[in-house]
């Protein structure tokens, strides 16, 4: 919603600094909506102001000293211009505050909205009246919030003003948010203020949790017999409340104690109800006490019996390991569980919990058919590798996510990982990230259990974030266990029980005949010159046909020939996972998709519109043009035989048909794991052996036949797929043999 003042304001920047090139930017927008644009703006505008010559969107050092050597303090009484003081004012409202009529009057008005600013910091004590000073001044001009915002907490709100309020006057502590959430800059305050009250210096402070502060804390422990009353309670009691622990602010009370007991057993820490060191250190960062000692690791390289019977003599009890390294060349060669690794570690009475990750390091790596993809490919190699069903497995996200990021790239992702695994597999899924991303997906229900990468303590996704809610495994230290033929460097991991990993393995399926990727650069276009000169022969042409006019061509939409074989084609690592996974061949399931595409006439539009207006309960729909009844007949079959999990559903319920019909008609992933399913579906019906990877000529033929019904057409029908699946089987065999 617009807000007329911020309006004014943005019109000031624009009609004042020559709609801001003066200031080294481009004209606002004149929207009424606040944020970070128009504070940079009259951030820059103030440096203008006072003579700064680099302009800047930060208010940095620069800014903030020439404010206290020019002014002290700005107020009615320093001011120096009209404009200095309209810039103050349009910040004021920028931040929802009164500025007064933005006529660069510093007016009672001004005065006090300044004040109510100061108390919402929780400054008010130490800069009384209503002038602002340069830290308060630079909380103006950002985005911060100094009151409770949704889903804040007024406890943390209070813990934050407090901290204002009592090292505002050092020197590298600014003002923090007051709006109820941690963050990184509330988590860096909290150790900025723990090593004044050890007794730093300004300069000395830094915020990092390092070795004095550490050697500090291991002195200052606080109970309900020490440290009860005054700073230190008050310091641990806000770290308490800071990670979602709820306790009263202050004293450290009885109550305080059990709430320590709780957090101290969640996090597997000594149960003392004492803020003792290693308290501290996991309300504080990430990585806690890194001198615990864990019970599980992960690593990257082998575990041969020399580096098992290491680990099992320093008191691990489950490895991680990955179940799949896409560079085997490079720096890591073991990074991927090697031939007879898995062996080892049973027989070392160790127990391996399995990893995933190809990438995974940049936002644009997720997406839902990454997430699909990465699923299959997962399964696969956790079959591969003999874990047996039940096994979580760990899908990774190796960078620090920002929280936008999780909701638009993550969470879409997972879910894809979390509906393949569960249809096609007996494992589970859980998640390895830094805290924020694991609870997030954790949330959403597309993970059970996550392993925490608290090692990244710098990770916007670790600071100010308590650990996750159903936490496995906490990767704290890397360390080197062992000597000689049987030393190794680890990941040490504090367990917590949720997941104790696979101490037994199935002999592993192999991979031999299976489907891989087509070679693309290869054959794509020798592939598609065999396509269509196979389509050409049986009548088909390029484009047209089938009842289409030239005019209903170019209105609806007709795919051509060369359009059905991209789509396909680019769609490759779909078909080569159903394929794997379900063992048959490619061809079988690419087939049936590119000639329906290829074959989608004026009618079928019109029948995909009739049940989309409730004149129809069903009709053929999408890239396989599959009936939502034989989707649901063919997944229900699928359901029983233990080929798919999933629950069944009735044809002859209406809410189910339309369900399943809206999937197939708007999600093509969905639609072609529907043709997988019907294809498996039409032998059972035939009373013939399923497809397999054999390729069997009959049965290939029979099953492509009846997705077309009974009768000389649907003979006709599997005669004509026959041919084409020739055609892409050729194709699919050559790259198989590469």
């Amino acid at each position: 919603m617009a807000d007329e003042m911020v309006l004014r304001a943005q019109r000031f920047v624009n009609t004042t600094y020559n709609n801001g090139s003066t200031l080294g930017i481009g004209k606002l927008e004149e929207n009424g909506q606040t944020g970070w644009p128009v504070m940079y703006a009259l951030t820059r505008a103030l440096q203008y102001e006072m003579g700064i010559t680099a302009l800047s969107d930060s208010f940095g050092p620069t800014t903030l000293a020439t404010i206290g050597e020019k002014y002290g303090k700005l107020d009615e009484t320093t001011i120096p211009s009209a404009n200095f003081c309209r810039i103050i004012q349009s910040a004021l409202y920028c931040k929802g505050y009164d500025g007064g009529d933005i006529d660069g009057t510093y007016n009672d008005r001004v005065k006090a909205a300044v004040g109510k600013l100061h108390q919402n910091m929780g400054v008010a004590s130490t800069y009384p009246g209503s002038s602002l000073w340069p830290k308060t001044t630079k909380g103006l001009f950002n985005m911060d919030a100094y009151v409770t915002v949704a889903g804040g907490s007024d406890t943390i709100r209070s813990v934050q003003q407090w901290l204002n309020g009592r090292y505002i006057l050092r020197k590298d502590y600014y003002v923090i948010p007051c709006d109820g959430h941690h963050s990184r800059d509330v988590a860096k305050s909290l150790l900025l203020a723990i090593q004044y009250e050890l007794g730093m210096a300004d300069g000395v402070a830094n915020g990092v949790f390092g070795p004095g502060t550490q050697s500090g804390l291991k002195s200052h422990t606080v109970s309900v017999t020490s440290n009860a009353t005054g700073v230190w309670a008050q310091l641990f009691t806000a770290a308490m409340i800071l990670n979602k622990n709820t306790v009263a602010f202050g004293d450290f009370t009885t109550a305080v104690q059990s709430t320590v007991q709780t957090f101290q057993a969640f996090c597997e820490l000594p149960v003392t109800g004492a803020g003792d060191f290693s308290t501290w250190a996991s309300l504080l960062v990430s990585y806690g006490d890194q001198s615990r000692k864990g019970t599980a690791c992960d690593g990257v390289t082998m575990i041969t019996a020399e580096r098992a019977a290491s680990l099992k003599a320093a008191g691990y009890k489950y490895v991680g390991r990955y179940l799949y390294n896409p560079y085997p060349d490079g720096d890591l060669p073991e990074k991927q569980i090697q031939p007879g690794e898995l062996a080892t570690i049973k027989n070392a009475g160790l127990r391996c919990y399995p990893i995933y990750q190809t990438w995974s390091r940049s936002a644009d790596y997720f997406n839902t058919n990454q997430g699909v993809r990465d699923a299959f490919q997962a399964i696969d190699w956790a079959r591969y590798h003999g874990f047996k069903a039940g096994t979580v497995i760990y899908f990774a996200v190796d960078y620090d996510a920002m929280d936008g990021e999780v909701t638009s790239y993550v969470i879409p992702h997972f879910r894809a990982v979390m509906r393949t695994i569960s249809e096609n597999s007996g494992y589970n899924v859980g998640i390895y990230g830094a805290r924020n991303v694991c609870q997030r997906v954790i949330d959403a229900g597309y993970a059970s259990v996550c392993m925490v990468s608290d090692m990244s303590s710098g990770f916007s996704g670790n600071l100010g974030y308590p650990l996750a809610s159903k936490w496995s495994f906490d990767q704290i230290s890397t360390i080197t266990v062992g000597s000689g033929s049987g030393s190794l460097e680890i990941d040490n991991n504090i367990a917590s029980g949720r997941d104790t990993g696979q101490g037994d393995f199935d002999a592993g399926v192999s991979f031999d005949g299976l489907d891989t990727d087509l070679d693309k650069d290869a054959y794509r276009a020798s592939m598609l010159t065999d396509v269509k000169n196979y389509l050409e022969s049986i009548g088909v042409p390029e484009t047209g046909g089938d009842g289409w006019t030239d005019s209903d061509w170019a209105t609806l939409g007709g795919i051509s020939t060369t359009e059905a074989f991209g789509a396909v084609v680019d769609a490759d690592w779909l078909f080569t996972s159903l394929a794997r996974t379900l063992r048959v061949r490619k061809a079988l399931i690419q087939a049936p998709v590119m000639w329906e595409l290829r074959k989608l006439n004026p009618l079928d539009f019109a029948a995909d519109a009739a049940v989309q207006a409730g004149l129809k309960d069903d009709c053929s729909t999408g890239w396989g043009q599959i009936f939502a009844k034989t989707a649901i007949q063919a997944r229900n079959y699928c359901i029983g035989e233990g080929i798919i999990n999933g629950t069944g559903l009735d044809y002859n319920n209406k809410d189910d048909l339309r369900a399943v019909w809206d999937k197939l008609h708007d999600d093509q992933e969905y639609n072609i794991r529907s043709v997988a399913y019907t294809l498996i579906f039409n032998a059972e019906l035939l009373g013939i052996p399923r497809p397999d990877l054999t390729g069997n000529v009959q049965v290939t033929e029979a099953c492509l036949a009846r997705y077309n019904g009974e009768g000389p057409d649907a003979e006709k029908y599997g005669q004509e797929l026959m041919g084409l699946y020739n055609v892409l089987e050729n194709y699919n065999a050559l790259s198989r043999a590469a």
